[in-house]
């Protein structure tokens, strides 16, 4: 199997590049092509139509996985053309070549499709009200996708973080180090989800596939287990780093509601994901957010 992962200079494409890589033969591309480090690699640019038609005739692969995305949700609102260019419409063509050439695409889509106004985890067959630029992008890639006709799988999943790139998890810890008191939203409830569980999920089922299990094409939602505020999980990370001597004291923390922090984008408030489905479909293990943290935790201490 070739499989060819673009955005794999990202936090979950560094993540996939690892998983991937035992499964069969990979291609990574990034749009500078560069990995992390510095490491050359194929140059594909979902906002360029050339750059991306050119590496996916070049790598001819079995599968394409997307990690490549416009995710700045405030900046999306001044940039709605890029951000449909990179989200939407080149899914579209990626769609279209993966149809002509009969290869599976495995795309990574967004808790905010929905609008979350609701109390109850968010199924696949719920319906979907963007609150942005930046939901509605990726709301429109997905459509792109299915309609398509290619043999896809869409992952939708929320609250990303790692042990690198720019994420929640290193922003907390790098404040930690410079304020005595940290605002923290209280009223927004999501799953925190380690990009490497993302990755092992993806490897998982791709090699499901590979073994000959029938895989039903469609939208799955792939998150840890769980629920939590961005406060809760705010202080479940300082009091793990703390004790792993990732920092010296915790700034003391206080809890905000949505309206007292006004971004440009509007958030869901309730986007926490029903990932019964993939579970069932796969056999998956979903671990608990807080396990997720144990790990990326860990991972960073070393």
């Amino acid at each position: 199997m070739r499989t060819l992962l673009l955005g794999a200079n990202g936090q979950v494409g560094f993540e996939l590049a690892r998983s991937l890589a035992p499964l069969g033969e990979l291609v990574c591309a990034s749009r500078d092509g560069k990995m992390p480090g510095g490491a050359a690699c194929l140059a594909a640019d979902l906002g360029s139509p050339a750059s991306l038609a050119a590496a996916l005739d070049s790598t001819q692969a079995d599968v394409i996985v997307n990690a490549a995305a416009y995710t700045a949700v405030d900046r999306a609102e001044d940039e709605p053309q890029l951000a449909q260019r990179i989200n939407a419409r080149a899914l579209a063509e990626i769609g279209a070549w993966a149809a002509s050439n009969n290869a599976l695409v495995v795309h990574y889509s967004t808790d905010y499709v929905f609008d979350g106004s609701g109390t109850k985890p968010c199924r696949e067959i719920d319906a979907v009200a963007p609150l942005g630029v930046y939901g509605a992008s990726k709301l429109a890639g997905e459509i792109a996708l299915r309609d398509s006709g290619c043999d896809h799988l869409i992952l939708r999943t929320a609250w990303v973080y790692a042990a690198r790139g720019h994420n929640f998890l290193r922003t907390m810890l790098r404040l930690a180090r410079d304020r005595d008191e940290l605002r923290i939203v209280a009223d927004q409830h999501g799953a925190p989800t380690p990009a490497r569980l993302i990755s092992a999920a993806t490897a998982a089922v791709l090699a499901q596939r590979m073994g000959g299990r029938e895989m039903k094409p469609g939208t799955y939602h792939l998150c840890a287990a769980g629920q939590c505020t961005w406060f809760d999980f705010a202080g479940a990370i300082f009091a793990r780093a703390q004790a792993a001597g990732l920092i010296e004291r915790v700034p003391r923390l206080v809890p905000i509601a949505t309206a007292d922090y006004p971004t440009p984008a509007r958030r869901p408030a309730y986007s926490v994901l029903d990932c019964s489905r993939i579970r069932d479909a796969f056999g998956l293990r979903l671990p608990t957010w807080q396990a997720g943290l144990d790990a990326v935790i860990g991972e960073l201490a070393g």
